[in-house]
C-alpha cells in the first residue's frame, strides 16, 4: 500500500522549511542523496510512532507584492489539495492572523481534505498561548502551537496528522492489479503513449479514490490481465517561473511514483537524458520501484547500426546508479515497439516479486566471499555470517555481519552484482539491510 502524503502549506517566512527540516532530520532516515536527485529536497520519508508517510514542502519562491504572495499561496494550496492526503497548514504567531491566511483557509475548507492547523514560532507556551487562540477564527479546527526552530510541540502536531491516515486500507491491499506510472518531463509524449496503449480498451476514465486531479488512473486489459496506468501528463500550471514549474511537476511525480509498482520514465530521443529526467529517475530508484526507460520519438532520429548501442551507453553513463533499468526505444506516433512495453512490464513485475531460497543465497554469498575477500580496517576484517530475503517489491535482503562499519558500500554492490548474475532481477532495484549479529566478532 502506498504511503500517505502530507503537504506543508503556508505564507513565506512562517517557517515551512524549518519545520520540514526538523521533521526530515530528526524522526527519519533519509536515504543518502542519490546522484541525480535534487539536493534542494522537497520531499522526505518520515516515520512517526508506527506510521510512515511522505512529507512534501510546497514552499518555493518568495514574491514581493502581497497580490503575488496571495496567488502564490493559492497555487501552493491547490497543489497540496491535489496531491496530499493530509494538509499541514502553517501560520506564524508573531505576525498574527493575516488576510492571506484566511483566503487559503477558505480554499482548504472547501477541498474537504483533512487539515491540521499549526501555529509556528510559539517558543514559550506561557507567553504566546493568548495569541494562538486568534487562529480559531480561521474555522479549520484547533490550532496546534509549535516551534519548528526549538522543536516544541512537534509530537502533538504529528499525533493530529496521523489521526487522518487510513487504517490499513483493505480495498487497496486487495487490489492486485499492477500500477504503472508514466512519468517524465512535460511534452515528451506521455499522453500519446497512454492513448496508444489504451487504444479501444479504455475501460475506466475516472478518478479512482485517492487519485489527484492531475494524475488520472486508467484501467487497461490486455491478454486477460488488468493494469492500472497512472497518467501524470496533466501538468496544467500557468505559472511561468521555470523552477516553480519543475518543482510542481516533481511533487506530482513523487505522488505518482509512490503509488506505482513500475515506473516508465519517458525520455525525448532528440533531447537525451536531461537533468530533470535524472531527478525523476532518482525518485523512482530511491523508492525501490521497477523501472523502464522508454526513449520516445525514436522514429525522428537518424540511425545507423551503432545508434542504439551508443544511445544505450549514454543513458547507462548518466544514470549509472541504476544499471538494472530496462531500456526500450519507442515511437508513440508510429506505435513502434509499444506492445513490447507490456512484455517488459510483466517481466519487471515478476522480478519485483521474485523470492530466492535462503540456502541458495548463502551459497552465492559464500562463493562471492571466496572470490573476493571482505574489506578490513585497522586489522579487523569484515565477516559475513548469513543472508536472507525478507521482502519483495523491491526484493529486500538482510545480511548479518560482525561489524556494520566494515561493510563498505562497494562490497554490498559486489554482492548485489553476484545475486543479479545468478537471478537477473532485471528492471528492479534490490535493497540490502546490514545487521550486526551480537556476540560474534
Amino acid at each position: 500500500m502506498s504511503k500517505p502524503i502530507v503537504a506543508i502549506v503556508g505564507r513565506p517566512n512562517v517557517g515551512k522549511s524549518t519545520l520540514f527540516n526538523a521533521l526530515a532530520g530528526e524522526n527519519i532516515s533519509i536515504v543518502k542523496d542519490t546522484p541525480g536527485v535534487t539536493r534542494d529536497r522537497i520531499y522526505a520519508d518520515v516515520t512517526w510512532l508506527d506510521h510512515s508517510f511522505t512529507l512534501i514542502d510546497t514552499g518555493g519562491i518568495e514574491p514581493d507584492s502581497s497580490d503575488i504572495i496571495l496567488s502564490q499561496m493559492r497555487e501552493q494550496a491547490q497543489i497540496a489539495i491535489d496531491t496530499a492526503d493530509v494538509i499541514l497548514f502553517l501560520t506564524d504567531v508573531r505576525q498574527g492572523l493575516v488576510d492571506a491566511d484566511s483566503k487559503v483557509a477558505d480554499m482548504l475548507r472547501r477541498s474537504r481534505k483533512p487539515v491540521v492547523l499549526a501555529v509556528n514560532k510559539v517558543d514559550s507556551f506561557q507567553k504566546f498561548m493568548g495569541d494562538v487562540y486568534e487562529f480559531y477564527n480561521l474555522g479549520i479546527g484547533d490550532p496546534v502551537p509549535v516551534s519548528a526552530a526549538s522543536r516544541l510541540g512537534l509530537g502533538d502536531m504529528l499525533d493530529e496528522v496521523v489521526k487522518y491516515f487510513p487504517e490499513g486500507n483493505s480495498e487497496e491491499e486487495e487490489d492486485e492489479r499492477p500500477r504503472i506510472a508514466i512519468v517524465g518531463k512535460p511534452n515528451v509524449g506521455k499522453s500519446s503513449i497512454i492513448n496508444k496503449l489504451i487504444g479501444e480498451n479504455r475501460v475506466i476514465v475516472s478518478n479512482i479514490a485517492g487519485t489527484t486531479r492531475d494524475a488520472i488512473d486508467t484501467e487497461v486489459r490486455r491478454n486477460g490481465r488488468d493494469y492500472i496506468f497512472i497518467d501524470t501528463a496533466g501538468l496544467r500550471r500557468k505559472n511561468k517561473i521555470k523552477e516553480e514549474l519543475e518543482r510542481y511537476s516533481i511533487i506530482r511525480t513523487v505522488t505518482a511514483v509512490e503509488r506505482a509498482d513500475v515506473v516508465i520514465l519517458v525520455i525525448d530521443a532528440k533531447e537525451g537524458v536531461t537533468e530533470q529526467d535524472a531527478k525523476i529517475a532518482g525518485i523512482a530508484h530511491e523508492r525501490g520501484k521497477g523501472i523502464i526507460i522508454a526513449v520516445n520519438k525514436w522514429d525522428a532520429i537518424e540511425k545507423n547500426d551503432k545508434t542504439v548501442y551508443e544511445y544505450t551507453n549514454k543513458i547507462r553513463t548518466i544514470l549509472s546508479y541504476m544499471p538494472y533499468a530496462e531500456i526500450t526505444f519507442i515511437s508513440a506516433v508510429t506505435g513502434q515497439r509499444l506492445p513490447k512495453l507490456f512484455e517488459l512490464i510483466d517481466m519487471v513485475i515478476q522480478n519485483q516479486n521474485l523470492r530466492i531460497a535462503t540456502g541458495v543465497l548463502n551459497e552465492i554469498m559464500t562463493e562471492a566471499v571466496a572470490l573476493q575477500q571482505p574489506p578490513s580496517d585497522k586489522g579487523k576484517r569484515l565477516k559475513l555470517f548469513y543472508i536472507t530475503q525478507v521482502a519483495v517489491k523491491p526484493p529486500t535482503f538482510v545480511i548479518f555481519v560482525n561489524d556494520k562499519e566494515l561493510m563498505h558500500f562497494s562490497y554490498t554492490r559486489y554482492l548485489e552484482n553476484k545475486i543479479r548474475d545468478a537471478f537477473g532481477f532485471r528492471g528492479t532495484a534490490l535493497k540490502f539491510l546490514i545487521r550486526e549479529r551480537k556476540g560474534e566478532q
